[in-house]
């Protein structure tokens, strides 16, 4: 796809997509998305926010609300794409701190349960045997609900208790990827799994 640079589109051809865009019309939206969409993703967020899913994330947000704020753009004779990069570099750097933070608060629960399950009971005495198979039965019930990739991750990472850098290795993605689908993993997993 031939993808133009801000400028090579001629202002007066991008303030006619505007004027349609602010009319409600949805192809003038994918006209700017045929132009810049590309150019936004690689060159302004993913060097910003390396997790390809999240990054794909940020494009669609980016372009939702360029719908939502059409009215506030004022084009003082300057190309669209540097608003739009501005709305998808703001974008991108707040999904890359809320990841970070995630990942951190993630980091010290895993840290926590695992330092939890070593100090604390012994294993479960023998009239629990019952009560610990039946909560296995529940867990491998909810697992089975979610999307067979976000079970895998929870398997490999929280059941074998195996590092993140192996877990991705198995699942044949990188480590950022891994930590994106060991979240939202986590996520789905406390939607199915009974209170």
């Amino acid at each position: 796809m031939n993808v133009p640079s801000a400028g090579s589109v001629p202002l007066t051809e991008e303030q006619s997509v505007i004027e349609r865009l602010k009319a409600g019309d949805r192809a003038a939206a994918a006209t700017l998305y045929q132009w810049y969409g590309e150019r936004i993703y690689r060159q302004v967020i993913l060097p910003r926010l390396p997790v390809r899913e999240l990054a794909e994330d940020v494009l669609r947000d980016t372009f939702r609300l360029i719908l939502e704020r059409i009215e506030q753009f004022k084009p003082q004779q300057r190309s669209i794409y540097y608003w739009i990069r501005r709305i998808a570099i703001n974008r991108a750097i707040d999904v890359y701190r809320a990841y970070q933070r995630s990942r951190r608060m993630e980091e010290r629960l895993v840290a926590a349960d695992a330092v939890g399950r070593t100090m604390s009971q012994p294993p479960p005495r023998p009239d629990r045997k019952l009560e610990v198979d039946e909560t296995k039965d529940t867990v491998r019930r909810a697992l089975d609900k979610l999307n067979p990739r976000y079970a895998k991750a929870l398997q490999l990472r929280l059941l074998e208790d195996r590092d993140r850098e192996e877990c991705a290795e198995i699942m044949n993605v990188s480590l950022g990827n891994f930590d994106v689908i060991l979240h939202r993993a986590c996520k789905a997993f406390r939607k199915v799994y009974p209170p």
